[in-house]
């Protein structure tokens, strides 16, 4: 199963698949994601899902079950 990944507001749109990580697909897409720790602990990577829920790129992987994903990227000016 492939699943089209779009990165708001880049309105970048880039094919993945379901169990890679968010941060990897964004870093294959040429989307800039602030990292961290890279353990999900700093939330430094912290994006939100379509359905309103926050979650750190660095250890979340695209879920299955859908053929199409929204991923807001909002930047913390403190990182």
């Amino acid at each position: 199963m492939i699943v089209k990944v779009r990165f708001i507001p880049n309105e970048i749109i880039v094919e993945a698949k379901p169990g890679e990580l968010i941060l990897d697909v964004a870093q294959r897409a040429g989307v800039f994601i602030p990292t961290g720790c890279l353990m999900g602990s700093c939330h430094a990577c912290e994006v939100e899902l379509e359905n309103g829920s926050p979650v750190c790129s660095c250890v979340n992987v695209i879920p299955a079950g859908s053929d199409h994903l929204k991923i807001y990227i909002y930047s913390d000016p403190i990182w």
